[in-house]
């Protein structure tokens, strides 16, 4: 997915410069990293709003239009008003085509209610993982990995080795490990059995209970 928005390169920089960009609808931003020297820039709020709202572009190589000429990058922050629904400023990473790059890639898990955990036991599957950092170049970068719990039974986890990853995208992680990505527990936490034992456990004590103060009575009738 190719996603892409406009900048401007800015001269103004400080608080006061940026306070003055934001109230004419634009937000500060930065462009950095490769050999060309970091470039201040300004965004159009509304354009990088509606972007927000799109999970790709928090994971996908963009196009950003700076002043007519195409740059590749990544997203790298956001800072956002602590309340209002605001943009305060964004920063932005070039991409070396040639270069293999370190991204978080988001999870889209597919078939849990059809899998034999779910559908067959009842239990509840649970994600224990919901992104990935991968490594690959830029134009093998996903916008998401699938993960298909198809096949978990319940009890059953689902590791990162399980996972199909794309052509030339590798999973970052350390030698010797293997993170669980799912599993499928008993759903409450408990068994049916256990739950119903204890449910049959409670009525017979009441009855005891509620009989001693008959008993009492009974006896203040005899000694009168």
């Amino acid at each position: 997915m190719q996603l892409e928005f406009n900048a401007n390169k800015r001269d103004d920089q400080g608080t006061g410069a940026s306070r003055r960009l934001r109230r004419t609808g634009r937000i500060p931003g930065i462009l950095y990293g490769g050999a060309t020297a970091p470039q201040p820039i300004d965004i159009d709020h509304n354009e990088l709003f509606q972007l927000l709202r799109k999970e790709a572009f928090y994971s996908s190589v963009l196009n950003v239009n700076l002043n007519g000429a195409k740059e590749m990058c990544l997203l790298r922050d956001v800072q956002r008003h602590p309340y209002r629904p605001v943009i305060l400023h964004a920063d932005f990473q070039r991409v070396d085509a040639t270069s293999k790059l370190h991204q978080k890639v988001p999870l889209h898990f597919v078939n849990a209610d059809v899998s034999p955990g779910v559908k067959q036991s009842g239990g509840m599957v649970q994600h224990v993982m919901t992104d990935l950092d991968v490594r690959c170049l830029a134009k093998d970068l996903p916008a998401f990995i699938e993960v298909d719990l198809k096949d978990l039974a319940l009890g059953n986890s689902l590791h990162v080795s399980n996972l199909t990853l794309p052509p030339g995208v590798e999973a970052m992680l350390h030698k010797g490990e293997d993170p669980v990505v799912a599993t499928v527990l008993i759903r409450g936490g408990k068994a049916e059995e256990e739950v119903a034992a204890e449910a049959g456990a409670t009525p017979t004590a009441a009855p005891a209970a509620a009989a001693a103060p008959a008993e009492k009575k009974s006896e203040k009738t005899d000694k009168r």
